[in-house]
């Protein structure tokens, strides 16, 4: 059985968007030597910034899990419901919180003038 079909949080499945952030690449993206340090450096934030969204799409997929089985009467245990939830709130929070960051970010440098 397909449980993405019944999601009470569909939509949030991949909080991105974007499929080539689930793979990992993007198509402009070039990690070579000659790139030098700031593009290491923005490699590695690019990297935990996939780390985290997809830490946030799996506490999302577990609090689904558990409220699907708590539903269904699998189990009585309201305490790794109301853990699971808590979690995917938090994670998701954080992870908009840094979303909006960047956005704002990204205006305020494209309204520079050079």
């Amino acid at each position: 059985m397909d449980l993405s079909a019944i999601s009470p949080i569909d939509g949030l499945q991949n909080v991105t968007g974007l499929e080539a952030l689930k793979q990992k690449t993007l198509p402009g993206l070039r990690m070579d030597k000659e790139d030098g340090a700031e593009g290491t450096l923005f490699g590695a934030f690019l990297n935990s910034a996939i780390d985290n969204i997809r830490t946030t799409n799996k506490y999302l997929s577990d609090a689904e899990d558990e409220n699907i089985k708590f539903a269904l009467g699998e189990t009585e245990n309201a305490h790794d419901l109301a853990i699971a939830l808590q979690k995917a709130s938090s994670a998701l929070q954080y992870t908009v919180a840094v979303k909006d960051k960047f956005l704002e970010a990204y205006k305020e440098l494209m309204q520079m003038q050079i």
